[in-house]
């Protein structure tokens, strides 16, 4: 892992260590909302800020706001960030995001290094999160897919290259993660931003589509009009993840039923 990779998830084991280890099955009542999938899809991302644009917090917009908004374009799901030291994220913020629109899967979007934080995102609303590869060791990552699993969760399982992807892929050797994939609570992204650099790498979709695996796949980073929804259908990919442009948009529900309209129309050629 580069500086900035090895950098959040040393962060994150810190704030994993004061998270308590006990949970009472109360913790857990807050209905999981299952995600529904079409021909495309749209993750709407809420962030607060961005390592790469600065502040992404428009004056006078509050998050629910934001996520009623993206709901009403028809956002498949709503990704926070819960990250805080480079993201200005907080579980508070997906707890914010959860009771405003009841049903919309929200997804916890961090750093994330061990079960307990699985167990953390659901008991504050989450209905799937995001796990990054190269973070995890090939245990760790069983563990954490299982603790997802048992709660009913999807999972976004995140890659940056080929490596990451073919290692991801090979959960589809097994069940019951095959099954999890073919019910679309599995799904397989790739992100055009290096977390190890923060460098984007605009052909990173385009060269890792043949090596995609037979599940939904998610476009992640540096989509931001519907071309580039149309262009992402196009190379085998059935989801894109959007958030800054949907941060700096006057009308995200627009921006975001026009990406699906988009992406579904090419994936329909």
């Amino acid at each position: 892992m580069g500086d900035f990779l090895q950098t959040m998830a040393s962060r994150s084991r810190e704030r994993a260590a004061g998270v308590p280890r006990s949970f009472k099955s109360s913790d857990f009542d807050q209905a999981v909302v299952p995600l529904t999938l079409g021909e495309f899809d749209v993750i709407a991302e809420i962030k607060d800020r961005s390592p790469a644009a600065g502040s992404l917090a428009g004056k006078g917009r509050s998050r629910a706001d934001l996520a009623r908004q993206y709901a009403e374009g028809g956002a498949a799901a709503i990704s926070v960030l819960t990250e805080p030291s480079r993201f200005a994220g907080e579980l508070a913020h997906l707890e914010e995001v959860v009771a405003a629109v009841s049903g919309t899967p929200v997804m916890r979007k961090d750093f994330l290094v061990d079960s307990v934080q699985v167990l953390e995102a659901r008991k504050a609303g989450a209905s799937g999160v995001l796990l990054i590869t190269t973070m995890l060791s090939n245990a760790k990552l069983r563990e954490m897919l299982d603790c997802a699993w048992e709660h009913g969760l999807f999972v976004l399982l995140e890659s940056f290259d080929e490596d990451d992807l073919k290692r991801a892929s090979k959960l589809l050797d097994t069940s019951p993660d095959q099954d999890r994939a073919a019910a679309g609570q599995l799904l397989f992204g790739v992100n055009t931003r290096n977390l190890r650099t923060l460098a984007v790498d605009v052909e990173r979709l385009e060269k890792l589509a043949a090596a995609l695996p037979t599940a939904r796949c998610v476009a992640e980073s540096g989509l931001s009009i519907p071309d580039d929804a149309a262009r992402v259908a196009g190379l085998g990919y059935q989801i894109a993840l959007v958030g800054t442009a949907l941060m700096r948009s006057s009308d995200p529900a627009t921006l975001v039923r026009s990406m699906r309209d988009a992406g579904a129309a090419k994936a329909d050629a």
